[in-house]
């Protein structure tokens, strides 16, 4: 999952993306309105998590903007007042869902991950295939009944491998959608990531490599 964090507070949007980072996504962070927008020109996210207070360009004219374009990705927008006249006047500029300051960062994970199922074709709680179970939600997966021990990023591009339900995933889709801007689109990265995972999965094997198209389970 790609999501972009949009929140001046620096100090509590590096908390966040490290959080976020821990369940598996591929997090970037912005710190002013002006600055999301730009992003979202260049990367396609899954969710956005929208502080409705930035400087530079305000977040309800970020998420009216998201809202008005081609933009296909969730919001979830972020306040410091929680009430009900907040949040629905929050909910009507075309937020997806509206999470009041303090909120526990368990609670912020769980509202990421719904809010994402409503992007795309729906997802199964738990993705199976064959001897191999991966739970997305308690980040857990087992492969004949025996738990895998799965970095991060090893367990991020099984499950979406495991979600394209067959589909060949190209190196360059697992790079977008696993990793973020940081990464550099000419590592090797996504090779080394997929052996090691590989590796762990055991015999027979699960993982294939289509020669100069991806991989596919």
């Amino acid at each position: 999952m790609r999501v972009l964090v949009a929140e001046d507070q620096r100090e509590l949007a590096d908390s966040v993306a490290r959080v976020l980072r821990r369940e598996g996504m591929a997090v970037d962070v912005a710190y002013d309105g002006t600055s999301a927008l730009e992003r979202t020109t260049v990367t396609d996210y899954d969710v956005i998590v929208l502080d409705r207070d930035l400087p530079g360009t305000h977040g309800d004219d970020v998420c009216r903007t998201l809202v008005a374009g081609d933009a296909t990705a969730r919001i979830l927008m972020l306040t410091a007042s929680g009430t009900i006249a907040e949040r629905v006047e929050g909910l009507g500029l075309g937020a997806d869902d509206y999470l009041p300051k303090p909120f526990a960062y368990a609670e912020l994970v769980a509202r990421i991950r719904a809010v994402s199922r409503r992007a795309g074709p729906t997802t199964p709680p738990i993705l199976i295939h064959r001897d191999l179970r991966l739970d997305p939600a308690l980040r857990i997966a087992t492969r004949a009944g025996e738990r895998l021990a799965l970095t991060p990023k090893e367990f991020a591009v099984l499950e979406h491998l495991l979600a394209g339900h067959g589909r060949v995933v190209s190196a360059e889709e697992l790079l977008e959608r696993v990793w973020d801007e940081a990464a550099d689109p000419f590592t090797t990265t996504v090779k080394a990531t997929v052996n090691r995972l590989r590796a762990k999965l055991g015999d027979p094997p699960l993982i294939e490599t289509v020669p100069r198209a991806g991989y596919r389970i």
